[in-house]
Formats: C-alpha cells, structure tokens, sequence
C-alpha cells in the first residue's frame, strides 16, 4: 500500500477537519522520510503498521460502544422487569410506555421509564416501612403475652416479594385484635391487682412484697416498660388470688368461731358491756359475709392472735365460774317449777349436783349444757301448763268467792246499816254470777287436763297432788255441800210448818221468841246430816283459808204425831 493511497482513503468516515489533520500528518511524516532516506519497503511496513494501529483504535471503539447498548439494553430490560416484579409485590397492575416502533432510542427510553420505576421503589419502601411497623407491634404484643424479651424492630424481616394491601390490612386487622386482647388483659391485671390489694388491706399482708414476687413492673415498672400482662403473670395473679380469697376465708371462719366463742363466754358469765365492746370489731363479723368483710386490719394475724388470747383466757376463768353458774341454773329451774306449780325435789337435785361436782367426774361444760336443757324442757312443759293453771286460778277465785258467799249468807247482820254493807252486796251480787259459772269451769278445766295429760302421756301434778284428783275431790265436796242446803231447807220448812200448826191448836204465846233467821241458823247446824270436811279449791289446793267447818248431826228432831209431809223444795234459795 503506498502512501498515496492510504493518505488518498479513509476506511471511515471523518470529518473534514479531521481528514485534513490526518493528510497534513501523513505528508508531513513522508517528508521526514525523504529527508532521512527511509526506503520504501520501510515506508510500507510502518504505513501498514499505523494503518492497523488506526483500526485497532476504532475497533476499541466500536466495542465499547456494543458494550454501552448492551448495558443500555440491560439496563432497561432490568427497569422493565423490576417495574414488573414491583406491580407483582404490591398488587397493583402499573402502565408505562411500550417501545415497540423503536423510534426513541435506548437512553430516550430509559429516561422515560424511569420516572415510573421511581414511583415504584418509593412506594415499596412505605409499603415496606408500614408492613414492618405492623408486624413490629404484632410481635411486640405478642412478645407481651408470652412473657418475652422486647422485640428489636432491626431483627424484623419483611417478605419484600408480598406487599400487597391486603396483606398490609391482614397484618392491621390481626393487630387491632392483638392490642384488644391486649387491652382486655391489662384490665384483668389491673383488676386482679386491685382485688389482691384489698385482700392484703384487710389481712394486713405486704402488698409490694406480693406483687414483686409475681411479676417486679407490677409494682415499678421500668421507663418505657408497661406492666406484664403475659400469660404466666395472669395465672400466677390468679392463683395468688384465689389462694387469699381462700385464706380470707379461713380467718373470716375462724374469727366467727371465735366471736361465737366469745358471745358463749360473755353470756355465760355476765361480761359487761364494757369489756365487749374490746372486741366489738370481732364479734361484729359473726354475721357477714366473705364480700361485705372490707375493713382495714379486721382479719389480720394480730386480731386473730388478740381473740385467741382472750378466749384462752375467758376459758380459764370459765373453769372457775362454771360451779356459780350450773347452781345458779339449778335456782332458775327451780323457779320455773314453782311458778307452775310442778313437784321437784330441790334439795335431792342439789345433793346430786354437789356430789357430781366434787367427784370431777363429769365435765362442767356438757353439765352446764345439760342443765340449759333442763331449762329449756321446764319452760316449755311452763308453757305447756300456762293455760291450764289459768283456768285453776279462775276456778280457785271463784270457789274462794263462793266460800265468802256463804260465810256472807250465814251473817244475820248483813243487811244492818254500816260501813262496807254497799259494797259487800255488790260483791255478793258478782260472787252469786261467777258461782253459777263454776260447774262449767270445772268441766272446761277437766277436759283441759285430760286431753294434756293424754297428750304428754303423765298426770297433771299441782301442789304434789294430780289435779284430775283434787276437781273430782272438789266435785264430790260440792255436791255434799248443796245436798245439805237441802236437807236444811227440808228441815226449815217442816219446822214452819209444826209452828203453825201449834199455833192453830194452842193459840199463840206470848212468850217472846227469837228470830226466825237466828232460829233456822241454829237449827240448820244443829240438823245438817253428816257431810264430814267440805273441801274448797282453796283447801284442796294447799292454801288455807280460815279454819273447816264441820258439821254433824242427824234429821232426828221429834216430829209430831199430827205431822204431815210436804212436796220437797230442791229450788236453790
């Protein structure tokens, strides 16, 4: 190749600048080999060997460039496929422009597919961020409930291939449930929390030494650290719940017990009220409840301590009054009795007692008990009793009054004026009403006794002696009393009748006679048939009343030839 033709040609081409900057260099450089006498063939090979350099120049060029469009191709294919790989991740279908007419070239279309791409990446990212946040608090909710450490939010790891909003409204949806249970915890803690503390308030128990031993931000929680609410906290929370509601109980029990003790002792030995009211804050919660039991201190050990002292010692001196007492429920049994009327021996019940005291045979406390027995059975046999004695005083009032009613009759004097003579005829008038009323009573009263007597399967006792006994002894005494009324009517009418049929034979006299009343009074005491000691319900029943009227004698006046009997009179006078 000559030189000629190589500075004559251009392989590529240049411009005209260029050309000429390459031709002035190339005749510049044949000059130069003129003057130095370079031979043609060495004026060929370097010709030839700059001609090579030239293309290798150019053919560097060249591949660089393939290479930038390569690169340009694969960028944009990348931008494509990440635009593609971003729409998938979220969810979301994504226009941008097509290149398919190629008339943008590749820097055009990356330039234009790149404001989209950027889009993309920046709403990646928040999506990213609002996931992370999301699950961040999920698992630090979680961590919560279960008990462990705090979640570091740089070991949350997003699933980048998932961003879609659905899952992001999972994720909020699965978190508004957590922080709801969360909440619903915090309230069951912060509710056992309280309870605990009001069952340490009246067992005096050390609150913040219970709530460490549970869970230590139960009581000073740390900054930035809320209080536990895992699953082991709310069991042990729980559990020490219920083991002091069950302890409460027990001393609520056992301080009940106590009180009653205390209530048993007091009653028994007549303790003041001073003195009770020492332990009034004891006594009063014999009739609560384990909810309405609230007060400060009230089932602490102290309390419980003080009223076992005080029982101990009320038992001691219970052991030393126990005799007083068992005697002194003897005395109110023995006056139950009395006041009914019922037959005991007193002083053998006595004797017994003091025998079984001295021999320490028997234990005071079941003696006192059996003797609270006793007096309990007695005031109920006194009740039993009440309404019939009720009657025997009805009927024992009206035979008193029957017995004044003819002590009254048999005075001559009772109608001569005086002091009382009003009201001793008033008196009269009443005792001949209530009289009349007394067979009635009697038979009332007999039925009484009977069907009581029936029913409780023993006699009647009053005064020691069976009242059925003493209102049939009254019944026969009566029915001998009104049978010599009248016989002594008999005998006063036949005394009549001889006088006046003297005085039609032999004419009046003139001797002076005494009064008829006093006349039939000394007959009648003279002439009553035998009717032996009249019996009284006052007589019958123990209480004297003045001194028997015994009355003897027969119907053996003579009676006269000429007499002639009259029709009886049994009308009462």
């Amino acid at each position: 190749m000559s030189a000629r033709s190589i500075g004559g040609s251009s392989p590529l081409s240049l411009s005209k600048s260029a050309a000429t900057t390459c031709s002035s260099l190339l005749r510049e450089l044949q000059e130069i080999w003129d003057e130095i006498g370079e031979c043609d063939t060495d004026r060929d090979k370097m010709l030839l060997q700059l001609e090579q350099e030239c293309l290798d120049i150019y053919r560097r060029k060249v591949e660089r460039s393939r290479n930038c469009k390569a690169e340009l191709l694969q960028s944009l294919a990348a931008s494509e496929a990440e635009i593609a790989g971003l729409s998938s991740a979220l969810g979301e279908q994504i226009s941008y422009p097509r290149f398919d007419n190629m008339k943008e070239n590749l820097r055009q279309q990356i330039s234009i597919i790149n404001p989209t791409l950027d889009i993309l990446r920046l709403k990646k990212q928040e999506r990213i961020k609002e996931i992370a946040e999301a699950e961040f608090h999920i698992a630090q909710i979680c961590a919560e409930i279960s008990g462990d450490d705090q979640v570091n939010r740089d070991k949350i790891q997003v699933d980048e291939l998932d961003l879609t909003i659905n899952k992001l409204r999972g994720l909020e949806s699965h978190l508004q449930e957590l922080q709801s249970e969360r909440n619903l915890r915090v309230q069951k803690v912060n509710s056992h929390i309280s309870s605990i503390h009001d069952l340490s308030v009246v067992m005096s128990l050390d609150f913040k030494k219970i709530m460490t031993e549970i869970h230590p931000s139960l009581v000073d929680p740390a900054i930035g650290q809320s209080k536990s609410i895992s699953n082991e906290t709310l069991a042990r929370l729980t559990n020490e719940l219920n083991l002091l509601k069950k302890e409460k109980q027990q001393r609520l029990l056992k301080l009940q017990k106590l009180g009653s003790t205390l209530f048993e002792l007091w009653n028994l030995m007549d303790t003041t009220v001073e003195e009770q009211q020492k332990f009034k804050h004891v006594t009063c919660l014999t009739a609560s409840d384990i909810d309405g039991v609230f007060t400060q201190g009230c089932l602490s050990f102290d309390v419980i301590e003080q009223t076992e002292v005080e029982v101990a010692r009320l038992n001691d001196l219970k052991a030393s009054k126990m005799r007083e007492l068992i005697f002194k429920r003897q005395s109110e049994l023995e006056e139950i009795y009395n006041v009914v009327h019922m037959d005991v021996d007193s002083e053998k019940a006595r004797q017994i007692l003091t025998t079984l005291l001295e021999s320490g045979s028997i234990d005071l406390s079941d003696l006192l008990s059996s003797m609270d027995d006793q007096v309990a059975k007695a005031k109920e046999q006194a009740q039993s009793r009440k309404e019939i004695l009720d009657k025997v005083e009805k009927w024992k009032h009206a035979a008193d009054e029957e017995s004044w009613l003819d002590e009254y009759e048999r005075d001559e004097n009772r109608y001569s004026a005086g002091r009382g003579v009003h009201k001793n005829l008033k008196r009269a008038e009443k005792a001949r009403i209530l009289v009349s009323k007394i067979p009635s009573l009697v038979e009332s009263l007999t039925a009484k006794v009977r069907a009581w007597e029936l029913e409780k399967g023993m006699p009647f006792i009053y005064n020691k002696t069976p009242l059925l006994r003493t209102l049939e002894e009254f019944n026969i005494s009566r029915q001998e009393k009104e049978e010599e009324k009248r016989r002594s009517r008999e005998q006063r009418k036949l005394q009549e009748q001889l006088a006046t049929e003297q005085e039609a034979l032999f004419g009046s006299k003139s001797a002076v006679k005494k009064p008829l009343a006093q006349s039939t009074y000394s007959n009648t005491m003279v002439a009553t048939p035998n009717g032996g000691r009249l019996r009284t319900p006052s007589t019958g029943l123990g209480i004297s009343r003045g001194k028997d009227r015994r009355v003897s004698g027969k119907a053996g006046s003579v009676i006269p030839i000429n007499y002639v009997a009259l029709p009886k009179d049994d009308r009462c006078s």
